[in-house]
């Protein structure tokens, strides 16, 4: 089976009221974390990668390990461009492989928005590879994905009917309430369900998609700091949250910080329990079982994508 798109994959979850885990990857034994929770549960998978994964792992690096994960899971894959932030970037990813990209042209002005999102939707159709856009801006920090919570602002349902006719982009990511990295919120977090149920309501049957996603699992946070780490305050948004979303109008919600703790915690407890170790399957390895724990659950418990594939 080849990379697919993510056309069919939506189709199916919206229908169905779930979503697709977008999957982050900047490594072996990430991808084979996320491909090995997919398999166990039949799921459908988008694994993403960001500009700033690209330039660590090299692009064709990573399409090759997403490619043998394709081949030894059998299961529905999509290769995804996270957040590419120009025209240029985005033709890289179609012309090298990539099956779905994402333009976020979110930093600029909605008409500059819809001139550079349409340029790319031209362009990527022409591949047969599909595109997502963003509309709004979400607080925080992922990779090279710097806003401050002053410079958020909530997707206005106003203008995503005339967004989604002018470029023909094929998914849309709304800012709700979300916020990148592990450190989203002071107090209760609260999503804007209103705006999510009239954008629904304005572009109905269209998959919608949440940023900033990652729920912080405690126990990794607790874990870093338990062996050296300063992570005061790190929340993420209630999966009872996400789980609502997915039942809504979202088709795809990105998770890239859980992955992350997930395997900074294991490594720091495997290191202050093992100082003598060096062989790094020995403690790769614990990080990547750490990595299929989260993905299952994720799947199973916030997803409700699991025996979709």
């Amino acid at each position: 089976m080849p990379l697919v798109t993510t056309t069919e994959m939506f189709k199916k979850a919206y229908e169905g009221g779930y979503a697709i885990g977008a999957f982050n990857v900047n490594n072996m034994e990430i991808i084979q974390g996320i491909v090995e929770a997919a398999t166990d549960e039949k799921a459908p998978l988008i694994l993403q990668v960001s500009a700033g994964a690209r330039k660590y792992a090299n692009t064709v690096y990573l399409k090759k390990m997403v490619e043998a994960a394709v081949e030894t899971s059998g299961l529905p894959i999509a290769l995804h461009l996270d957040h590419g932030d120009s025209f240029e970037l985005c033709k890289d990813c179609v012309d090298s492989g990539f099956t779905s990209v994402m333009i976020d042209a979110s930093a600029h002005p909605f008409a500059e928005n819809i001139n550079i999102t349409k340029q790319v939707v031209e362009y990527a159709h022409d591949h047969g590879v599909v595109v997502e856009a963003e509309l709004g801006k979400l607080a925080g920090v992922e990779d090279d994905v710097k806003v401050d919570a002053k410079d958020a602002s909530y997707t206005d349902p106003d203008q995503v009917q005339e967004f989604v006719e002018k470029t023909g982009v094929d998914s849309l990511a709304i800012a709700i309430g979300t916020s990148h990295g592990a450190f989203k919120f002071k107090g209760q977090p609260k999503l804007r369900f209103d705006i999510l149920e009239e954008v629904g309501r304005r572009l109905p049957g269209f998959p919608i998609v949440l940023h900033g996603a990652s729920s912080v699992p405690q126990e990794y946070v607790k874990l870093i700091n338990q062996y050296g780490g300063n992570m005061p305050g790190a929340q993420g948004v209630p999966e009872e949250m996400l789980r609502k979303a997915a039942s809504m109008a979202v088709c795809k919600i990105n998770i890239d910080s859980d992955l992350r703790l997930a395997v900074t915690a294991t490594i720091r407890e495997h290191f202050a329990l093992n100082p003598a170790h060096f062989d790094p399957r020995q403690y790769l390895g614990p990080a990547r079982d750490a990595v299929r724990k989260v993905v299952r659950h994720k799947i199973v418990d916030v997803l409700g994508c699991n025996g979709k594939a």
